[in-house]
């Protein structure tokens, strides 16, 4: 139950995180505020790592180094299209993948996930379906291209989940600093590519900030979890994170949804109970 526990509190960490960094990349470009956000996250994982201690081995740094990669890339494109659209309906599609692709790599490696985790990614094609049927109008369409934004943003968690669960439970926080480092290196060398400017102006920096200590906490949280529970379960249970993210869209921004969105919501959420169970 523990690391049940654990799976959902980082999940309340990772949804509010991506509502902050979702209102950041409004007023500034998403590659900025991932990078700048992530820079400012690494006093708290110097502290996690002294509190945390841990002997991690070579395969545990690599498996870090490996997921940060794999999340910074999430959350640069999950940045773009949370600006871009409505942040209740664009947070939910990357949940989904996120929780099907360990299911999916569960298969790939010969372990049955259960015929309930298979109703589960069944049940999410058609969530996403619903979820996709937005108004027309800027704020509230939801195109194909931000589906595609948040479907791939989704795959990527969902590697980034499997890739960081992998670290052993003697490792303590130290995969959760490398995947910070290897995650801040894509970026500045994405920015240096594109052009980029990894400046933000200090309307956009509090937003920036709150993002980067959430996602580490959230981090750290899941390493925890995945370190003391079955990793496909934990993983499900991270990826309710659009529900904090949908709630504070609610609240703050004042989306509104249609009723067949809402129901697209609903079949999202009893996917990923059922890719959970």
């Amino acid at each position: 139950m523990f690391p049940i526990m654990l799976a959902a509190v980082s999940a309340v960490a990772f949804g509010t995180a991506d509502f902050s960094g979702g209102k950041a990349s409004r007023r500034a470009d998403p590659v900025a505020v991932t990078v700048v956000s992530q820079v400012l996250s690494v006093p708290l994982l110097l502290l996690l790592v002294l509190v945390v201690p841990g002997t991690p081995t070579a395969a545990d740094l690599a498996w870090g180094l490996g997921a940060g990669v794999a999340g910074a890339a999430g959350v640069m494109l999950l940045y773009r299209a949370l600006a871009a659209g409505m942040m209740a309906v664009v947070a939910p599609v990357t949940a989904i993948t996120a929780a099907v692709v360990p299911i999916v790599a569960g298969l790939l490696t010969a372990r049955w996930p259960g015929t309930l985790a298979l109703c589960g990614a069944g049940l999410a094609v058609l969530a996403i379906a619903l979820v996709s049927l937005g108004e027309g109008g800027a704020r509230g369409a939801v195109s194909t291209r931000l589906i595609g934004l948040a479907l791939t943003a989704g795959a990527l968690f969902g590697v980034f989940f499997a890739l960081l669960g992998q670290a052993g439970p003697a490792a303590g926080m130290w995969p959760v600093l490398a995947l910070r480092l290897s995650s801040i290196a894509f970026g500045v060398a994405l920015a240096v590519t594109t052009g980029v400017r990894l400046r933000i102006g200090p309307r956009v920096l509090g937003w920036a900030a709150a993002a980067g200590l959430l996602d580490s906490a959230a981090n750290a949280l899941y390493l925890a979890a995945a370190a003391r529970g079955h990793l496909s379960v934990v993983a499900a249970i991270a990826a309710l994170y659009p529900a904090s993210t949908v709630l504070l869209a609610l609240a703050v921004d004042r989306e509104r949804l249609r009723p067949v969105q809402l129901a697209g919501l609903g079949f999202a959420a009893g996917a990923l109970v059922l890719a959970s169970v």
